[in-house]
């Protein structure tokens, strides 16, 4: 089930809000939060609703083992499963078109469908295994733990969310407690984020597909398409995860931000800190500093970096491009680690507006990468860019949302900043925000949403 749809918005979004404020313990209101997301989650294929139910309960067993007798092996051995899982569903084409590509043999990828959010459940479940391993998780019963996995505004992308993030929040549910101000919130916020994505992101979209589609782009179409997906990528997932956290708001919960107006980012590291950031703190946490991160010299913190960021590009996707995608921007991290050094010994640094301009066009450059199917077809893109192919056309009709989604994304205030500016909430406001609501969703029910980008990952 998509946020952007009638189904959810009319039918799912009420009635699962009003038996929840409805239940008069704080369990039976776990309980609905828990079947609904089972019934969200199941929307788009009931096939892989046993597969969310046995991690979970995979997960919350070996824990409960692991507290018993504290044994390393179980701990492993749970993520080596949910690890297993992932690769399963996720890179066993990948892994096998790689291994027969070697040999030159040809392969018919095999008919397996990606589980909705296996990349974000799967992290959650790593992150409390490896946490219990620390003594930093507390012992959760089972029904607050599955509430934690499916809960539904973030089961599908995010935002990644620890377990001491959630979990503590579900014995603070007071019964008949409305927080009238928190769903106030929750309300604007999800209103915002759904205006985001159908009005934006959305439309956007076209001219991105336009653009990478063709065989020989010239510049203004290259650089088009480029622009128009780097907004449209922002603009959907960041979309996503403020309607997630007004979602949250709605039951009285809080997740934590994901996104903070990344393309204001002076650098390339600043960049990753606003962008998506709980992945950003998950591979810090689980893989940068196991890696030995910045405490045994800058070397080991460039190679931590650099095997931290080609895993992150692999997750992101089953493709070698992916992967170049995460050990350019591993690459770029480096250089920037080792340029704010000489800065700070020199007592110079660039301009902002050079060192803006720089980590745009460094992060755009990737996005064609990262958006592109194959390596040639990124190529002739990048090539397009840099003048190779002639000016080419564009669409001219693009050219006014782009400038308007870059002034937002550039300058414009963050929804969740809005979300937070007490003069939105006065009567006279609730009107037009209203009728940009009933428009919104009489957009959606035409069925020409397109789904969240970061559904595929």
């Amino acid at each position: 089930m998509l946020f952007t749809t009638q189904l959810f918005l009319l039918v799912f979004l009420p009635l699962t809000a009003l038996a929840y404020h409805l239940a008069d313990t704080r369990r039976a209101r776990l309980w609905v939060l828990l079947l609904g997301s089972l019934v969200f989650y199941s929307w788009w294929d009931v096939r892989f609703l046993p597969l969310l139910m046995l991690t979970g309960l995979v997960n919350w067993s070996i824990a409960q083992a692991y507290r018993r007798r504290a044994r390393d092996g179980l701990i492993w051995s749970g993520v080596a499963f949910n690890l297993g899982v992932l690769a399963l569903f996720k890179y066993t084409n990948f892994l096998a078109a790689s291994v027969l590509e070697l040999f030159g043999e040809p392969f018919t990828p095999w008919p397996i469908v990606l589980p909705l959010g296996v990349s974000f459940f799967t992290f959650q479940q790593v992150s409390y295994l490896l946490d219990v391993r620390r003594g930093q998780a507390a012992e959760y019963d089972f029904l607050d733990f599955a509430c934690y996995v499916c809960f539904f505004p973030h089961l599908i992308a995010g935002p990644i969310i620890r377990h001491h993030e959630l979990i503590p929040q579900f014995a603070n549910l007071v019964t008949r407690h409305v927080d009238r101000e928190l769903i106030a919130r929750g309300l604007l916020l999800f209103a915002l984020g759904l205006i985001k994505k159908v009005w934006v992101a959305d439309q956007l979209a076209p001219f991105a597909d336009a653009g990478f589609a063709q065989a020989a782009p010239g510049f203004a179409a290259a650089w088009q398409a480029a622009l128009a997906y780097s907004l449209q990528l922002y603009f959907d997932f960041s979309g996503y995860s403020d309607m997630a956290l007004g979602l949250a708001g709605l039951f009285g919960l809080t997740l934590p931000i994901n996104f903070d107006a990344p393309y204001r980012a002076t650098s390339i590291r600043e960049f990753w800190r606003r962008w998506h950031m709980t992945l950003s703190r998950f591979l810090r946490d689980y893989l940068y500093i196991p890696l030995g991160g910045s405490r045994a010299g800058p070397m080991r913190a460039y190679w931590a970096t650099l095997g931290t960021m080609l895993l992150c590009g692999l997750w992101h996707g089953a493709g070698w491009t992916f992967i170049a995608w995460g050990g350019l921007h591993g690459v770029a991290v480096c250089c920037n680690r080792w340029w704010m050094g000489l800065t700070l010994r020199q007592g110079r640094a660039l301009p902002a507006p050079l060192a803006w301009a720089l980590t745009m066009l460094f992060v755009i450059a990737g996005w064609v990468l990262f958006r592109a199917d194959d390596f040639p077809g990124a190529a002739r893109m990048l090539a397009a860019m840099a003048g190779q192919g002639g000016r080419g056309a564009a669409d001219e009709d693009a050219w006014p949302l782009i400038a308007l989604a870059g002034a937002l994304a550039v300058w414009g205030p963050t929804n969740l900043t809005l979300s937070r500016m007490n003069w939105l909430y006065r009567p006279l406001l609730a009107v037009p925000l209203a009728l940009v609501l009933l428009v919104t969703v009489l957009r959606v029910g035409q069925g020409r949403g397109i789904e969240f980008i970061y559904f595929q990952f």
